[in-house]
């Protein structure tokens, strides 16, 4: 595969102004997001200029149920990175089911990697070959027990994690 890459993952990010953009991504580029090379968005409240908050890092996003079609972000997309085929989508509906929605959804593409969001509880589990990641809220928690995000690690194996933010 090559080199080792790290790469951020956020979902739910719910941040209505830059400033609030900004602050997020100092907290996270300082601590667990040091050292990526991409960020993965899977949706809610992704400001278009959420990029800028970024810089050097190649930024890809979805748009989710709370985001207004201002934002230009596509319901899904699929990107190939370092060999790895990385499908994203925000998700929608029911929080009970929708891990099986999401593979349903991306069942024709032959995903490695599925990231969604939209439950703000964070999931790392493989069905089968595919590996699905939520990575959670880095903001609102609601019913889950943390804040969270999501580091995915691609290398030889491709393998993911969920970082606790806290309460």
């Amino acid at each position: 595969m090559g080199r080792a890459m790290k790469v951020g993952v956020v979902s739910d990010t719910h941040v209505a102004t830059l400033t609030a953009g900004r602050h997020l991504a100092e907290r996270l580029m300082a601590g667990p997001f040091r050292g990526i090379e991409i960020l993965f968005h899977a949706g809610d409240r992704v400001l278009p200029e959420l990029d800028l908050c970024f810089p050097g890092v190649l930024f890809y996003a979805v748009c989710g149920n709370q985001d207004a079609p201002r934002a230009g972000l596509p319901e899904q997309r699929v990107v190939t990175v370092a060999g790895t085929r990385i499908a994203i989508t925000h998700g929608y509906g029911s929080h009970a089911d929708i891990e099986r929605r999401v593979l349903e959804k991306f069942s024709h593409v032959n995903a490695d990697v599925i990231i969604f969001g939209h439950t703000h509880r964070a999931v790392c589990r493989r069905v089968g070959s595919v590996l699905l990641l939520n990575p959670g809220s880095p903001t609102e928690r609601r019913t889950a027990p943390f804040r969270s995000v999501g580091i995915l690690h691609l290398a030889d194996e491709v393998r993911a994690e969920i970082v606790n933010l806290g309460q």
